[in-house]
């Protein structure tokens, strides 16, 4: 068996950002790269006791560099580094799951601990065939593309709803519960750690229970943009984006690889 664990950082235990600041330029951040580095160091060694031959970590959060890597499990390989062919970069269909770590939820979530999607700053929200999307779809869909399911999920109480919206079969660990946008009740990051490893235990001895994940096809792809100019300019550098409004962008796909 082999599998790639994905490491974001919002969702991670204690994590909440600061006020009107990127979680890069909190002072959230440092605890985050170790907290999430421990996190996903907990579902690897969970997959490697279970029988993996290979886990990959992708350390997929902003430009990248984020993790600890020397701390992670010496078994593990690692991807790192921007600008991949495919969003799941060493991913093929000779792999058993995915496992999302630190994720966080969509735009436009009540309460959600940092919510957004790709970025806080340049969009308000995605939809795909009209139903509002983040990252844990989207991811989601992507590895299905390649016929690979999401195993297991770590984020906030409503980032694991969500996800369970999209993949009812899974397996969730909500890490903390959220009161506010920087505001939590967060498990004790060991007990965040140990919930983690029996989550992704419990899940790989389900796997013939999961399924790759995919939206219906072609399919319809709107940005809600939050600057007039930004959606203009996608409009008129990229063929086939239409305007529905001076802030909302929209396009058909055949799949969803066209655009991520």
């Amino acid at each position: 068996m082999k599998f790639i664990v994905a490491v974001d950082l919002e969702g991670v235990a204690c994590v909440v950002g600061s006020p009107n600041r990127t979680l890069t330029d909190s002072p959230d951040f440092d605890f985050a790269c170790r907290q999430a580095t421990k996190e996903a160091d907990a579902a690897a060694r969970a997959l490697f006791a279970a029988g993996a031959e290979q886990v990959i970590v992708w350390d997929n959060h902003g430009a990248s560099l984020n993790l600890l890597y020397d701390e992670l499990d010496p078994r593990c390989d690692i991807a790192v580094g921007t600008d991949p062919e495919h969003r799941w970069p060493g991913l093929d269909d000779g792999f058993a799951g995915v496992v999302l770590i630190g994720y966080h939820p969509r735009d436009n979530t009540a309460n959600g601990v940092l919510a957004h999607t790709f970025s806080s700053v340049a969009y308000q929200y995605m939809k795909v065939n009209g139903v509002e999307v983040g990252e844990i779809a989207i991811d989601a869909a992507m590895a299905g593309e390649i016929g690979v399911p999401v195993i297991f999920v770590a984020s906030d109480d409503r980032g694991t709803a969500e996800a369970r919206q999209f993949l009812p079969w899974i397996e969730t660990v909500a890490t903390k519960t959220g009161l506010g946008r920087n505001l939590a009740v967060s498990l004790h990051p060991q007990r965040a750690i140990e919930a983690i490893y029996r989550g992704v235990d419990k899940a790989v001895h389900r796997i013939g229970e999961m399924r790759p994940f995919s939206f219906s096809q072609p399919l319809m792809l709107e940005i809600r943009h939050k600057r007039i100019e930004t959606a203009q300019r996608l409009v008129r550098e990229q063929t086939g984006w239409q305007l529905v409004d001076p802030y909302t962008t929209r396009k058909e796909f055949e799949r969803l690889s066209q655009y991520f």
